[in-house]
């Protein structure tokens, strides 16, 4: 029998349509101002975040191989059905966004809207909806 945390993923999911709505009015109205910026660069670490906690719940509680990167938490769970395989891309790309947004942000291009503001606004609701449904399945 497995432990899966269903409430910490839960609250952690329910995260994700807020952040894809900031990501999709910044998309729509970007002006390249500082506060736009910084709001870019914060939503698109806490989808980074997100995205990587649920993937770290499911790979503990389906005790699924260990991961010892965040693409490998990616990997994991796209290997075990979590999320279509189509997200595969689009999430390591995210994934790979924390060192320049965590450890360098000091040279993060503020002025610019990054390419995948647009992308999360449709795979950020098809991840929760895909962890939600694999919970469904496997539990």
């Amino acid at each position: 029998m497995y432990y899966v945390n269903r409430e910490q993923i839960a609250v952690r999911l329910e995260t994700l349509p807020g952040i894809a709505s900031a990501l999709r009015s910044l998309a729509d109205n970007w002006q390249g101002s500082v506060l736009e910026g910084l709001a870019q660069e914060r939503a698109l670490h806490l989808a980074i975040e997100t995205i990587t906690d649920v993937g770290s719940f499911f790979i503990d509680g389906f005790i699924m191989r260990d991961a010892s990167s965040y693409e490998d938490i990616i990997e994991i769970t796209g290997e075990e059905g979590v999320f279509p395989a189509h997200l595969l891309e689009t999430l390591t790309e995210l994934v790979k966004l924390r060192k320049p947004l965590v450890q360098d942000y000091y040279s993060w291009p503020r002025g610019e809207l990054h390419p995948m503001t647009p992308k999360l606004i449709e795979a950020l609701p098809a991840f929760k909806r895909a962890a939600e449904d694999y919970l469904a399945r496997e539990l």
